[in-house]
């Protein structure tokens, strides 16, 4: 019984390491923003931040930016769908990071064209001074009216994450830790069998 935990343990430990998180959810207004909270314990290869939102047109136009931890402005995307082709189409937007070192960091998701007013957080975004119409009244610019509300936060890479207006987040593990999963209960199974 104790291997069995040992490799539940490890399994845990490098789901949290190795998996993708998905974080869904609603907006409700053309100028709300999503907040995407994730950390890196050590300086790591390959990060991928990016939104599957727009759904061929199902819902908004999103925009990303990725800060760092303090609000300082990393980069910030309109279109770039080529960060995870299997789930994003055109007007989705994201970054694939060879590098980024150790840290906590921010990734935004907002309404086009409520891009960020300056290089940090506390600048805020275009459309902070306009009163909220609901996403589905909006002519958002460039697309049409009533956008869906449904958004889309994927992260690859991240040892943790949170994002406080998110439904439950998925995390997905990779075929390496599901098959250390399979193992562990498989040989619970067989014990219990034994015992029997």
């Amino acid at each position: 019984m104790k291997y069995l935990a040992a490799s539940c343990l490890l399994a845990a430990s490098a789901t949290s390491q190795a998996a993708l998180i998905n974080f869904t959810g609603e907006i409700e207004y053309h100028n709300d923003v999503v907040y995407t909270y994730f950390t890196l314990n050590q300086d790591t290869n390959n990060v991928r931040v990016w939104t599957d939102s727009f759904q061929n047109g199902d819902n908004f136009d999103p925009i990303t930016a990725l800060w760092s931890g303090d609000g300082n402005l990393i980069a910030q995307n309109d279109d770039d769908d080529s960060v995870n082709p299997d789930t994003q189409t055109y007007y989705d937007s994201g970054f694939n990071l060879s590098f980024l070192e150790a840290g906590d960091y921010i990734f935004t998701v907002a309404t086009y064209n409520n891009f960020a007013s300056g290089n940090s957080l506390s600048d805020g975004f275009n459309f902070d001074g306009q009163n909220p119409i609901p996403l589905a009244d909006w002519d958002q610019p460039a697309n049409d009216v009533n956008m869906g509300p449904n958004w889309s936060v994927w992260l690859d890479g991240a040892d943790s994450a949170s994002n406080p207006g998110a439904d439950d987040p998925v995390a997905v593990p990779e075929p390496g830790t599901l098959a250390l999963i399979a193992t562990g209960l498989l040989g619970l199974g067989l014990r219990r069998r034994k015992q029997a």
